[in-house]
């Protein structure tokens, strides 16, 4: 966790061009770019930058809006995303024509614009200070990744009157209490989620990463204590929203039309 905030000021006017390997300079890029198409109400963003489709790592940086300027707050957070890369998600942006999409199993983080919430975890209660709604996992909590289940991409708690035995109630599923960290906090993506297709993705979350490094199956990872400060900093009443794409890619999305 920073110990202290850093403030950096972004005019939304200036267009960077040049392609460093820097983190900063991709977000920087991506947030010159992505204010335009955005909606007004939207105060707060996550922006997830890779270096390629193809890359398993990359940064999110934090901005708020004041006015028509973006600031961007604190320093660039480390994150693993998919083993497979980056492909396109659905959620609030329309998807290029002839667009690699992404596909349940595929093993890709979604790439778009995203609505977030709720967080969750494995506390009866939220870190202090979060502000989103907040749904303490049980071990009878399930998200569900079986396509052919009316179940699909939503969470479920098998009541208390019956076994709990999910494999009786679809052939695939995600244990929401996990016998370790990974998601001992977490805060669902909106991905594929209103209204939810069939076999285009489920079950994708910031959660506390495995180690700095190793990739997941499609969500976004990150080291706990920046999980943390992520909780503590979104704010639904700012309508945050997750950008995450590769770097070049992110200003294309200037012409990609928002569905809502």
């Amino acid at each position: 966790m920073q110990s202290k905030t850093k403030v950096t000021k972004v005019h939304a006017g200036v267009i960077l061009h040049a392609v460093r390997l820097s983190s900063l300079f991709y977000l920087l890029a991506a947030v010159n770019a992505l204010p335009f198409n955005l909606p007004t109400p939207t105060r707060q963003l996550l922006v997830v930058t890779t270096r390629s489709w193809s890359s398993t790592s990359g940064s999110l940086q934090r901005y708020e809006r004041a006015g028509k300027e973006w600031h961007a707050i604190g320093d660039a957070i480390p994150v693993s995303v998919g083993k497979h890369g980056l492909a396109w998600g659905r959620g609030l942006h329309r998807i290029p024509a002839r667009a690699r999409e992404k596909r349940e199993g595929d093993g890709c983080a979604p790439a778009g614009v995203f609505a977030i919430g709720p967080a969750f975890g494995y506390a009866a209660k939220p870190p202090s200070d979060c502000k989103l709604s907040y749904r303490a996992a049980t071990d009878r909590d399930y998200f569900v990744d079986d396509p052919t289940s009316a179940d699909y991409n939503r969470w479920v708690t098998i009541s208390a009157g019956l076994p709990n035995d999910p494999g009786k109630f679809w052939k695939s599923f995600e244990k929401m209490r996990r016998h370790d960290h990974r998601y001992e906090w977490g805060i669902v993506i909106q991905q594929n989620d209103d209204p939810v297709a069939k076999r285009k993705g489920s079950a994708i979350f910031f959660h506390v990463w495995q180690s700095a490094g190793v990739a997941t199956v499609g969500c976004t990872a990150m080291a706990r204590e920046n999980l943390l400060e992520l909780l503590r900093w979104v704010d639904p009443k700012q309508q945050p929203l997750l950008v995450q794409a590769p770097a070049d890619e992110i200003k294309n999305l200037l012409a990609i039309e928002l569905t809502r």
